[in-house]
């Protein structure tokens, strides 16, 4: 902007650097990540039964680079699976993960805690075992 145009009332002209960072920031997350070629998956909601707190359901949002990650890490079992049936079997996968670790973690902690028993047999004394 030049030192005038102020006084003249003129806006300044927009570059086209500007005109990137606008664009910039109307594209979507997915959007930006395909450009770049790199993968996308995103819960876009998740709808739960509130007359039954364990039934639920997501609802995800991908781009093709991750499906053909997916496909490459051998989520793809049938010629005619479409992209949904692959993201699918991956998100339910994700789920059994963890549920497992969650377990193991439990069990872990249960096998490290120790209970003792304690018997009083008289005389101020107890028994412990």
């Amino acid at each position: 902007m030049g030192l005038f145009d102020k006084w003249r009332n003129k806006k300044p002209q927009k570059t086209s650097k500007d005109k990137d960072v606008a664009e910039t920031k109307k594209k979507s997350d997915k959007d930006l990540a395909t450009e770049k070629g790199e993968p996308y998956v995103a819960i876009l909601s998740l709808d739960i039964n509130p007359n039954n707190l364990h039934e639920g359901a997501f609802e995800l949002d991908w781009n093709e680079k991750f499906v053909a990650n997916l496909i490459r890490a051998g989520y793809m079992m049938k010629k005619d699976d479409t992209d949904a049936d692959i993201v699918d079997r991956w998100f339910q996968n994700v789920c059994r993960h963890v549920v497992m670790e969650t377990w193991e973690q439990e069990e872990a902690i249960r096998d490290s805690v120790r209970y003792t028993r304690e018997k009083d047999i008289g005389g101020g004394r107890k028994e412990i075992s």
